[in-house]
Protein backbone atom coordinates (compact mmCIF):
# COMPACT_ATOMS: atom_id res chain seq x y z
CA UNK A 1 0.00 0.00 0.00
CA UNK A 2 1.20 3.57 -0.67
CA UNK A 3 -0.11 6.86 0.56
CA UNK A 4 -2.37 8.93 -1.52
CA UNK A 5 -1.77 11.47 -4.46
CA UNK A 6 -1.38 14.07 -2.19
CA UNK A 7 1.01 13.23 -0.04
CA UNK A 8 3.83 11.04 -0.41
CA UNK A 9 5.93 11.55 2.63
CA UNK A 10 5.56 12.55 6.50
CA UNK A 11 7.98 14.28 8.64
CA UNK A 12 7.25 13.83 12.04
CA UNK A 13 8.69 16.24 15.29
CA UNK A 14 9.95 14.37 18.45
CA UNK A 15 9.65 15.52 21.92
CA UNK A 16 5.70 16.24 22.89
CA UNK A 17 4.63 14.95 19.39
CA UNK A 18 5.73 11.68 19.41
CA UNK A 19 7.03 10.97 22.63
CA UNK A 20 6.75 12.77 26.05
CA UNK A 21 9.81 13.55 27.40
CA UNK A 22 9.17 16.43 29.87
CA UNK A 23 9.39 14.37 32.63
CA UNK A 24 13.02 12.87 32.26
CA UNK A 25 13.82 16.30 30.96
CA UNK A 26 12.24 17.94 34.33
CA UNK A 27 14.17 15.40 36.30
CA UNK A 28 17.57 16.29 34.07
CA UNK A 29 17.04 19.88 34.88
CA UNK A 30 16.85 19.67 38.14
CA UNK A 31 19.07 17.43 39.26
CA UNK A 32 21.50 20.57 37.21
CA UNK A 33 20.00 23.48 39.06
CA UNK A 34 20.43 21.42 42.73
CA UNK A 35 24.16 20.32 41.48
CA UNK A 36 24.82 24.13 41.70
CA UNK A 37 22.24 24.96 44.93
CA UNK A 38 19.72 26.82 42.49
CA UNK A 39 15.99 26.58 42.75
CA UNK A 40 13.98 23.99 40.96
CA UNK A 41 11.58 24.27 38.52
CA UNK A 42 8.04 22.47 38.18
CA UNK A 43 7.93 19.95 35.55
CA UNK A 44 5.16 22.42 33.84
CA UNK A 45 7.53 25.26 33.42
CA UNK A 46 10.05 23.12 31.92
CA UNK A 47 7.37 21.38 29.58
CA UNK A 48 7.11 25.15 28.23
CA UNK A 49 11.09 25.70 27.50
CA UNK A 50 10.80 22.48 25.63
CA UNK A 51 11.32 22.58 21.89
CA UNK A 52 14.91 24.63 20.93
CA UNK A 53 17.19 22.33 22.06
CA UNK A 54 18.93 21.04 25.21
CA UNK A 55 20.97 24.54 25.62
CA UNK A 56 17.91 26.78 24.87
CA UNK A 57 16.09 24.22 27.74
CA UNK A 58 19.42 25.25 30.14
CA UNK A 59 19.59 29.11 28.92
CA UNK A 60 15.75 29.25 30.03
CA UNK A 61 15.80 27.81 33.11
CA UNK A 62 19.06 29.45 34.19
CA UNK A 63 17.27 32.59 33.23
CA UNK A 64 14.45 31.85 35.50
CA UNK A 65 16.78 31.60 38.21
CA UNK A 66 19.20 34.26 37.43
CA UNK A 67 19.61 36.24 40.47
CA UNK A 68 21.00 33.29 41.79
CA UNK A 69 23.16 32.28 38.94
CA UNK A 70 24.99 35.38 38.11
CA UNK A 71 28.00 33.84 38.75
CA UNK A 72 27.54 30.70 36.10
CA UNK A 73 28.59 30.24 32.53
CA UNK A 74 26.31 28.36 30.98
CA UNK A 75 29.16 25.91 29.29
CA UNK A 76 29.94 25.10 32.11
CA UNK A 77 26.28 23.97 33.32
CA UNK A 78 25.51 22.37 30.05
CA UNK A 79 28.35 20.04 31.21
CA UNK A 80 26.71 19.07 34.38
CA UNK A 81 23.01 18.83 32.21
CA UNK A 82 24.67 16.82 29.17
CA UNK A 83 26.47 13.81 32.18
CA UNK A 84 22.45 14.04 33.94
CA UNK A 85 20.12 13.66 30.63
CA UNK A 86 22.73 11.08 29.12
CA UNK A 87 21.85 8.84 32.18
CA UNK A 88 17.65 9.45 32.15
CA UNK A 89 16.95 9.50 28.54
CA UNK A 90 14.58 7.48 27.57
CA UNK A 91 13.72 6.21 31.53
CA UNK A 92 11.23 8.44 32.10
CA UNK A 93 9.72 9.05 28.85
CA UNK A 94 6.58 7.32 27.18
CA UNK A 95 5.14 7.43 23.86
CA UNK A 96 1.69 8.87 23.37
CA UNK A 97 -1.22 6.88 22.53
CA UNK A 98 -1.01 5.53 19.05
CA UNK A 99 2.28 6.33 18.20
CA UNK A 100 3.45 3.24 17.67
CA UNK A 101 0.89 1.82 15.91
CA UNK A 102 0.81 4.49 13.49
CA UNK A 103 4.25 4.40 12.58
CA UNK A 104 4.35 1.11 12.24
CA UNK A 105 1.20 0.65 10.08
CA UNK A 106 3.09 3.43 7.51
CA UNK A 107 6.21 1.76 7.55
CA UNK A 108 4.07 -1.53 6.40
CA UNK A 109 2.10 0.49 3.79
CA UNK A 110 5.61 2.24 2.05
CA UNK A 111 5.52 5.98 3.38
CA UNK A 112 8.55 7.41 3.81
CA UNK A 113 8.84 8.93 6.97
CA UNK A 114 11.17 11.62 8.26
CA UNK A 115 11.71 12.58 12.08
CA UNK A 116 13.18 16.08 12.23
CA UNK A 117 14.01 17.04 15.91
CA UNK A 118 15.69 20.06 17.35
CA UNK A 119 17.06 17.60 20.08
CA UNK A 120 20.79 16.76 19.94
CA UNK A 121 22.08 13.07 17.94
CA UNK A 122 23.41 11.69 21.41
CA UNK A 123 19.97 12.03 22.86
CA UNK A 124 17.70 11.28 20.81
CA UNK A 125 18.88 8.20 19.01
CA UNK A 126 19.05 7.05 23.19
CA UNK A 127 15.40 7.52 23.24
CA UNK A 128 14.38 6.52 19.56
CA UNK A 129 15.77 3.13 20.78
CA UNK A 130 14.45 2.95 24.40
CA UNK A 131 11.03 3.20 22.96
CA UNK A 132 11.71 1.09 19.64
CA UNK A 133 11.55 3.59 17.18
CA UNK A 134 14.82 3.60 15.82
CA UNK A 135 14.23 1.39 12.86
CA UNK A 136 11.28 3.08 11.45
CA UNK A 137 12.29 6.24 10.09
CA UNK A 138 13.71 6.30 6.64
CA UNK A 139 16.08 9.64 7.83
CA UNK A 140 16.48 11.06 11.24
CA UNK A 141 17.65 14.84 11.64
CA UNK A 142 18.46 15.83 14.36
CA UNK A 143 19.51 19.21 15.96
CA UNK A 144 23.23 19.06 15.46
CA UNK A 145 23.12 17.42 12.36
CA UNK A 146 22.46 20.73 10.01
CA UNK A 147 24.19 24.52 10.71
CA UNK A 148 20.31 25.53 11.15
CA UNK A 149 17.86 24.05 13.63
CA UNK A 150 14.19 24.20 12.94
CA UNK A 151 12.10 26.85 12.36
CA UNK A 152 14.78 27.01 9.73
CA UNK A 153 13.55 24.91 6.82
CA UNK A 154 16.95 23.57 6.28
CA UNK A 155 16.36 20.04 7.36
CA UNK A 156 12.59 19.85 5.72
CA UNK A 157 14.48 21.12 2.31
CA UNK A 158 17.46 18.41 2.36
CA UNK A 159 15.06 15.59 3.74
CA UNK A 160 12.99 15.82 0.96
CA UNK A 161 15.34 16.14 -2.22
CA UNK A 162 16.46 13.31 -0.60
CA UNK A 163 13.48 11.73 -0.79
CA UNK A 164 12.68 13.48 -4.20
CA UNK A 165 9.46 14.65 -3.11
CA UNK A 166 8.27 18.30 -3.57
CA UNK A 167 7.52 20.21 -0.76
CA UNK A 168 3.60 20.37 -1.35
CA UNK A 169 3.25 16.32 -1.43
CA UNK A 170 4.96 16.15 1.89
CA UNK A 171 3.18 17.04 5.09
CA UNK A 172 4.62 17.80 8.70
CA UNK A 173 3.46 16.62 11.95
CA UNK A 174 4.52 18.48 15.17
CA UNK A 175 2.88 20.08 18.40
CA UNK A 176 3.98 23.53 18.29
CA UNK A 177 4.70 27.03 16.67
CA UNK A 178 8.24 25.87 15.58
CA UNK A 179 6.80 23.10 13.85
CA UNK A 180 3.98 25.72 12.44
CA UNK A 181 6.89 28.16 11.61
CA UNK A 182 9.27 25.17 10.22
CA UNK A 183 6.36 23.78 7.42
CA UNK A 184 5.48 27.41 6.44
CA UNK A 185 9.36 28.03 5.85
CA UNK A 186 9.89 25.22 3.72
CA UNK A 187 6.63 25.89 1.95
CA UNK A 188 5.27 22.12 3.47
CA UNK A 189 1.24 21.70 4.91
CA UNK A 190 1.33 20.99 8.46
CA UNK A 191 -0.36 19.31 11.12
CA UNK A 192 -0.43 19.91 14.74
CA UNK A 193 -1.41 17.25 16.95
CA UNK A 194 -4.03 18.78 20.38
CA UNK A 195 -1.32 17.60 22.64
CA UNK A 196 2.38 18.84 23.18
CA UNK A 197 4.54 21.92 24.39
CA UNK A 198 3.17 25.34 23.78
CA UNK A 199 3.08 28.58 24.93
CA UNK A 200 -0.24 28.92 26.39
CA UNK A 201 -1.18 28.85 22.73
CA UNK A 202 -3.96 26.24 21.70
CA UNK A 203 -3.21 24.37 18.45
CA UNK A 204 -6.06 25.48 16.87
CA UNK A 205 -5.06 28.88 17.33
CA UNK A 206 -1.28 28.25 15.44
CA UNK A 207 -2.83 28.25 11.70
CA UNK A 208 -2.35 24.70 11.32
CA UNK A 209 -3.74 23.08 8.20
CA UNK A 210 -5.09 20.03 10.69
CA UNK A 211 -5.40 19.60 14.48
CA UNK A 212 -5.67 15.99 15.14
CA UNK A 213 -6.22 14.26 18.94
CA UNK A 214 -4.28 11.57 18.76
CA UNK A 215 -1.83 10.46 16.34
CA UNK A 216 -3.79 7.58 15.40
CA UNK A 217 -6.18 10.53 13.66
CA UNK A 218 -3.49 10.25 10.86
CA UNK A 219 -4.29 7.23 9.33
CA UNK A 220 -8.11 7.97 8.63
CA UNK A 221 -7.14 11.57 7.73
CA UNK A 222 -5.06 10.60 4.98
CA UNK A 223 -7.06 7.55 3.53
CA UNK A 224 -9.90 9.93 3.38
CA UNK A 225 -8.69 12.57 0.94
CA UNK A 226 -7.75 10.27 -1.58
CA UNK A 227 -9.86 7.57 -4.05
CA UNK A 228 -6.93 6.28 -5.57
CA UNK A 229 -5.41 5.31 -1.48
CA UNK A 230 -8.76 3.29 -1.52
CA UNK A 231 -8.54 1.67 -4.55
CA UNK A 232 -5.18 0.26 -3.74
CA UNK A 233 -6.05 -0.56 0.08
CA UNK A 234 -8.66 -2.85 -1.63
CA UNK A 235 -6.24 -4.53 -3.90
CA UNK A 236 -3.70 -5.30 -2.05
CA UNK A 237 -6.46 -7.24 0.90
CA UNK A 238 -7.96 -9.04 -1.93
Amino acid sequence: MTMNAQYEAVLFDLDGTLIDTAPELADAVNTTLRHFSLPAADEATVRGWIGHGTRALVEQALAAVKDHARDLALDTVMLEFARNYRNISGSRSRLYPGVEETLETLKRRGVPMVLVSNKESVYAKRLLVSHRLDKLFDLQVFGDSFPEKKPSPLAVQRSLAHLRVVPPRAVLVGDSEIDVATARNADVPVWLVSYGYRRQQRATDLGADRVISTMVDLLPAMRSRSPVWHDRARAGAE
